[in-house]
């Protein structure tokens, strides 16, 4: 620590490498929190959260009962033990409220006086934050696996939609309209979204084993389909040529760069990909256990060196080294399957929500013993230091000597 700060000081270092070594650190430190808990409203399972970026401070949830919740994870009593309280609530006596299972809620990416949410009621409803009524309803012809907005886009407003049925949707905000379809998979699209890099990219994973990328501005078919066999048809079926998994693909997300983008499909694999080339890889994550047949959501953090994949496994939370595949550990806590987890890249926290209808809070705790040897690293010989994680390890190595 004292490196980065004294090199920092005499502008030898990025300033960010400070902020980056910190914030991994924070996540190997990453804990069930039993003094802070979030308001058990949900009934039945929770599919889906989402934090706002403008503050950071608000959160969104959705669950199998048709409800949407927003809490406040601001600590106003200034006690380390708190609730975050649920500030307002779609309930079941709203008239407004969706009449089956909530499969998507995402915040308006510059203002937190909107928000989205998706069902199995077959619709897509853009909510007003402060009257909690529907501005405007786009219906579908079959149940809303997934919707996205795009975190970048300043030239149009499309909200990129999945559905039962093979066509991905794209609606506009500005007209309230379906604007235009992409067309090219052949079953239903369980998970969409936008590169954070580029705003007319898209991504699209389906359960016909496919994961499909587009430029939405073009008129022809997709530009990349992703290949887990890289066109080697010696070593695919016909039938398995051009797919990303064996199985279906329900899970799909960018890294924070928009370099990558990671898929998980329900033959227990997880795969990372060249987002430009369309290219797998190969990073070995093992078997990632995957039994669900709707969109899962993982999460992958931001401002950490390396970065790190948050998936649902189980009961649990796996946590992976991005690009090394490397299983750091297991977050338990739950009484029973994990649907969703988000990362809070301002503070480092993970929150997960699950069948349990509990949305857990995963804060990084510091022990003692590794502050003490951090203080004490400097006065030891290389040779007698303490062994620790290598990736931890790599992150914290200075040029003092």
């Amino acid at each position: 620590m004292l490196g980065f700060l004294t090199a920092r000081q005499a502008g030898l270092d990025d300033p960010l490498r400070l902020r980056r070594a910190e914030s991994t650190r924070r996540v190997f430190g990453l804990e069930l929190n039993p003094d802070r808990d979030v308001d058990r409203i949900h009934g039945n399972g929770i599919n889906t959260i989402d934090i706002e970026a403008v503050e950071g401070r608000y959160m969104l949830s959705g669950g199998s009962d048709g409800i949407i919740v927003v809490y406040d994870l601001e600590n106003y009593s200034g006690k380390p033990q708190y609730t975050c309280k649920a500030v307002c609530t779609v309930g079941r006596s709203s008239r407004y409220v969706h009449k089956f299972s909530v499969e998507t809620v995402q915040w308006y990416p510059y203002d937190t006086g909107m928000f989205v949410s998706s069902s199995f009621d077959k619709t897509m409803k853009v909510w007003d934050t402060e009257t909690l009524k529907p501005a405007e309803v786009f219906e579908f012809e079959g149940n809303v696996y997934s919707h996205h907005l795009s975190p970048i886009a300043r030239k149009h407003s499309l909200i990129a939609v999945g559905t039962k049925y093979p066509k991905v949707q794209l609606c506009d905000l500005k007209s309230g309209s379906r604007s235009h379809v992409l067309q090219g998979h052949r079953a239903e699209v369980l998970s969409v979204r936008w590169s954070p890099r580029y705003e007319h990219i898209l991504a699209t994973a389906s359960a016909d084993s496919k994961v499909k990328v587009w430029d939405v501005r073009r008129a022809s078919g997709s530009l990349l389909d992703l290949d887990q066999h890289k066109g080697d048809k010696s070593k695919a079926s016909t039938e398995a040529v051009n797919t990303a998994h064996n199985g279906r693909v329900n899970g799909l997300c960018f890294t924070g760069d928009g370099l990558y983008i990671l898929t998980t499909g329900t033959d227990d694999r997880m795969r990372l990909w060249n987002s430009a080339t369309g290219e797998n890889t190969l990073v070995n994550y093992g078997k990632v256990c995957n039994e669900s047949r709707k969109k899962l959501q993982f999460a992958v953090s931001r401002g950490c060196s390396p970065e790190f994949v948050f998936v649902p496994c189980g009961s649990s939370v796996a946590v992976y080294a991005l690009h090394t595949g490397e299983l750091v550990t297991m977050l338990r806590g739950h009484y029973n399957n994990v649907d969703c987890c988000e990362f809070h890249p301002d503070y480092q926290e993970l929150y997960s929500g699950g069948k349990d209808c509990n949305i857990l809070a995963w804060v990084p705790v510091l022990h003692a013993s590794a502050v003490e040897d951090e203080s004490n690293s400097s006065n030891k010989d290389a040779a007698s230091q303490p062994s620790v994680n290598p990736a931890l390890q790599d992150a914290w190595s200075s040029d003092e000597d």
